[in-house]
């Protein structure tokens, strides 16, 4: 199954708006209201600062009339007056910035927090087959890390880029106000560093995308070569690892390299540019001063103000780098997003009934990829509450033919039947809420032995429990532990030897009570004597349930009620144990070599 490359305009404004931010607009437009009460009370120094120096050397008569906005109502304010207000502003300024930090960051990394739950949700609804073609870091990595950057969107980010703009706009009013010639000196060199930060975005963006393919890669090596340590130490192969991720790494630093080098260039222009604006305006100022057009509280109060249309263009072009990284980020969560889930197909709109468990394959057709097929044309049916056993050799089929019976694949040509019903048209939940499951790989969670058996059902009560370990023999091991059932396991099951892990998996598909079973290879790990009181179970376990069985070991599946053979994705031989020996073909040369052994 390809992956849909489909986006749903995640990194665009307007998906940014209307699923980001409009939801928390009573949030965002309280942080919007007291940035402005922050950088209007930042604005109080420069503004109070003419009439402060003026005031004290005496303005020049030649600009007594030229006060700027507000000017007139501070010359009527005593010195103290004025250095109160500047002192009372820097407190708002103070105040609103905790303010700020408090609402709008913590509720970024709430934001974060639910946008990871949502993006796991829907991984763990994608087809099995992405999971076969695609690394569990490398989709840990995109869930965890690319929605980080949404925090520069509800965060102080998107306020600061506002607050900046307005910080901006309102100076730039009193420059021109002050002199509007040396505000257009100051803007020469500021629209310079805007065509600077543009190209500089258009760069950064796509190298923000590319980080994070990278990332995921590299988590992906990473956590393969954790889960298979015992491998890697097996075969020596610790350097040749480390070669690997070595070399992930240093691609990484690449990409951080490139951005850095991107991102440091745009703010030494910005110092340059900014510095040069200075220059001009120290250079212009003084001269108009020396002419008597300007006082000094006005060069002062213009330099001021320079600062703060300055700062708020430097900032906003760091925000701007932010906010790149952020729509990379949800450029990808979008990507990944828009990946079609498993009930995602029309078709499937059918609830499941109850399964009395009769199974039937028609013509079925399945490859992994294209030109290699793994099931040709494979029929069978199986009757409610009888063993379809599956031999073959390795690459035969066997297992496909069993994830296709889970809905786990869906067949290329062909169907797949429960008690008449394509197993295409059903909604999955209703349909594998009645499956039992045991798999190859035995595969086992962190925790207690307790935990992992109510996996199957969270509702069973603990005589349940130990009722199913006792069918599966798995307290026949557990009362030797100290603490029982309530043992801790570790990651995969990995404090437990091979055969106990396998007595677990089966007494969990026990505890599920199914009406349709699938055992794959359930006795591969099992010693003989295991084997025997795993079989004994076992027996109990498959009366009543229609059950698919994969085996190896083929003294496991005589009583089967039919056996398939498959070679080549096809079905060779089928029928009972003792009609198959008789036949002396594929299925008896494959008993004969095991018997042998």
């Amino acid at each position: 199954m390809s992956k849909s490359k489909k986006k749903i305009s995640g990194a665009s404004l307007r998906h940014a708006f209307e699923e980001i931010i409009w939801p928390r607009r009573a949030l965002v437009g309280l942080g919007l209201v007291l940035i402005v009460i922050n950088r209007l009370a930042g604005l109080v120094l420069p503004a109070a600062s003419r009439p402060l120096i003026d005031g004290v050397q005496g303005p020049a008569s030649a600009v007594a009339d030229s006060a700027g906005p507000g000017d007139a109502f501070l010359e009527l304010l005593t010195t103290n007056q004025i250095l109160a207000m500047i002192a009372v502003a820097i407190a708002v300024q103070a105040s609103t910035s905790y303010a700020l930090t408090m609402l709008l960051s913590v509720e970024a990394q709430h934001l974060i927090a639910n946008l990871r739950a949502q993006v796991q949700q829907h991984v763990l609804r994608l087809p099995v087959r992405v999971f076969d073609n695609t690394k569990s870091g490398e989709l840990v990595s995109r869930i965890m890390d690319d929605v980080e950057g949404v925090r520069n969107l509800v965060g102080t980010g998107l306020v600061q880029l506002v607050g900046g703009t307005i910080t901006a706009v309102v100076a730039f009013v009193f420059l021109v106000n002050i002199n509007a010639v040396m505000t257009g000196l100051a803007l020469i060199p500021l629209a310079a560093f805007g065509v600077v930060s543009t190209r500089a975005f258009q760069t950064l963006r796509p190298a923000f995308r590319e980080r994070g393919v990278i990332r995921a890669e590299v988590t992906g090596r990473l956590t393969e070569a954790l889960g298979g340590i015992r491998v890697i130490k097996g075969f020596h192969a610790i350097d040749k690892e480390g070669e690997i991720f070595l070399e992930g790494v240093l691609r990484i630093y690449d990409n951080v390299k490139k951005t850095l080098t991107t991102s440091s260039l745009v703010t030494s222009f910005g110092t340059f540019f900014m510095g040069m604006a200075s220059v001009m305006v120290i250079g212009y100022g003084t001269l108009q001063i020396q002419q008597q057009q300007l006082t000094n509280g006005e060069l002062f109060s213009f330099v001021l103000f320079l600062g703060f249309l300055i700062a708020p263009v430097i900032q906003m072009a760091n925000i701007g780098t932010q906010m790149t990284e952020a729509f990379a980020g949800l450029d990808r969560t979008a990507e990944l997003m828009g990946w079609p889930e498993e009930d995602d197909d029309p078709e499937r709109d059918r609830e499941m009934p109850s399964i009395e468990g009769h199974v039937r394959f028609e013509d079925v057709h399945f490859r992994y990829e294209e030109d290699k097929p793994v099931l040709r044309g494979v029929s069978f049916e199986a009757e409610p509450g009888t063993v379809v056993a599956l031999v073959g050799s390795s690459g035969s089929g066997k297992s496909t033919m069993a994830g296709l019976a889970a809905t786990f694949l869906t067949p290329d040509e062909g169907r797949v039947l429960v008690d008449g019903v394509d197993l295409r048209n059903v909604l999955l939940a209703s349909y594998r809420q009645q499956l039992g499951l045991v798999f190859q790989d035995d595969f086992l969670f962190d925790g207690t032995i307790r935990e992992n058996l109510r996996f199957a059902r969270p509702t069973a009560s603990d005589s349940e429990i130990d009722e199913a370990a006792r069918q599966a023999y798995v307290t026949e091991f557990t009362d030797n532990f100290p603490d029982g059932l309530e043992t801790v396991i570790g990651e995969r099951g990995v404090k437990l030897s091979g055969g106990q892990r396998q007595r677990v998996t089966i007494a969990r598909a026990l505890l599920a009570d199914p009406r349709l079973l699938l055992l794959d290879e359930a006795t591969s790990s099992l010693d003989t004597e295991s084997e025997a009181l795993i079989q004994a179970s076992l027996d109990d376990l498959l009366r009543g349930r229609t059950t698919i069985v994969i085996a190896h070991r083929l003294s496991t599946i005589q009583r089967a009620d039919l056996i398939l053979v498959l070679e080549n994705g096809e079905i060779v031989e089928r029928g009972r144990h003792d009609d198959l020996m008789e036949l002396g073909g594929r299925y008896h040369q494959l008993y004969t070599v095991q018997a042998r052994i």
